[in-house]
């Protein structure tokens, strides 16, 4: 194994295409790394703790969509992060020595209290304002030294860097390795209708939409305005269907390309050949998926098991915390 890698996502919606490839990645990954996968709900209150009766629902259909998806709790331990108490254990000893000032200098965290405040939700919490925190004792709780992050988490990663050194210095140990970014190249996907894609806006094709859904979806896809009729030349390059083609049909990008440009296809053909790539794609998740939910008990004992793997290796970095700390 060529290392310890440790990523998560937030329980807070269904998984849509644009997770796709972050999800392949991490498949890949299980094959070379010690790999410590969480559904982590304690970092979804941060957001929604005002709407915990849609999370245990939200982390049941991401476990299935994980393992759909191809993640194998064979190779990974992938659990619940609230099931592995250890995280909160080392979140709370690490708050002891993390300045105030280093968790309100995220980036992240007076813009999202702007954006959701637009909303008309507060998340002035102490909850959010530790998020980086537990998001950092998440990874050191397993001596990660990879994580795979977007560009938009490098922030964090470096604040786990710092806590881990200062951890390290102040009780002259050398624990905690300072974990390292593996940048993944997750393309940014618009909405269908061309926002940024956003459970709010209802605009994404979720993993488990049906045939049906995909192509009415598709069917209400932006495509070029300038474009009246169908021999109309195309401009793919403002045209979201066209995006789409580019991610996720790519043996016939260029034949798309082209023949837009002519104004050989119309935007009507051209949807209906990309909602019939994306249900081709989505439809072997789909098929293992319903096998999975034939099955709930095994859902429960693979979710059991995953905890039980990432305990014990969370339970020794706590034991060495406590004896650093003479605690």
């Amino acid at each position: 194994m060529q290392g310890t890698v440790m990523s998560g996502m937030r329980p807070t919606g269904k998984l849509h295409i644009g997770h796709l490839s972050v999800l392949r990645n991490w498949v890949m990954l299980q094959e070379t790394y010690r790999c410590f996968f969480a559904i982590v709900d304690w970092h979804a209150l941060t957001t929604s703790f005002d709407e915990t009766e849609i999370i245990q629902e939200n982390i049941r259909d991401m476990f299935l969509d994980w393992l759909s998806v191809g993640l194998d709790p064979a190779k990974s331990a992938v659990f619940v992060q609230s099931h592995v108490k250890e995280h909160a254990e080392l979140h709370l000893l690490l708050s002891m020595v993390t300045p105030v000032s280093w968790l309100e200098r995220c980036p992240t965290y007076k813009e999202q209290i702007q954006e959701l405040g637009k909303e008309g939700k507060d998340i002035s919490t102490y909850g959010f304002l530790g998020y980086p925190l537990l998001m950092a004792a998440d990874i050191l709780v397993y001596k990660a030294d990879t994580v795979p992050v977007g560009k938009d988490q490098l922030p964090h990663l470096e604040l786990c860097r710092e806590i881990a050194r200062r951890f390290n210095y102040l009780f002259n140990v050398s624990l905690f390795p300072e974990p390292q970014a593996l940048l993944s190249k997750v393309p940014v996907i618009p909405g269908i209708d061309g926002r940024k894609m956003s459970k709010s806006y209802n605009n994404y094709i979720s993993l488990t939409d049906s045939t049906e859904e995909i192509r009415d979806k598709t069917r209400m896809m932006i495509t070029d305005p300038a474009r009246i009729k169908k021999t109309d030349p195309g401009h793919p390059e403002v045209c979201t269907v066209f995006v789409y083609h580019g991610m996720f049909n790519q043996e016939e990008t260029d034949d798309v390309e082209i023949r837009c440009r002519r104004g050989e296809i119309g935007c009507v053909a051209c949807k209906a050949r990309l909602a019939q790539r994306l249900d081709q794609l989505l439809q072997p998740i789909r098929d293992k998926r319903n096998e999975l939910m034939n099955h709930p008990g095994q859902i429960h004992d693979m979710l059991k098991e995953g905890a039980e793997k990432a305990r014990q290796v969370a339970s020794r970095t706590l034991e060495e915390v406590r004896e650093a700390m003479r605690i």
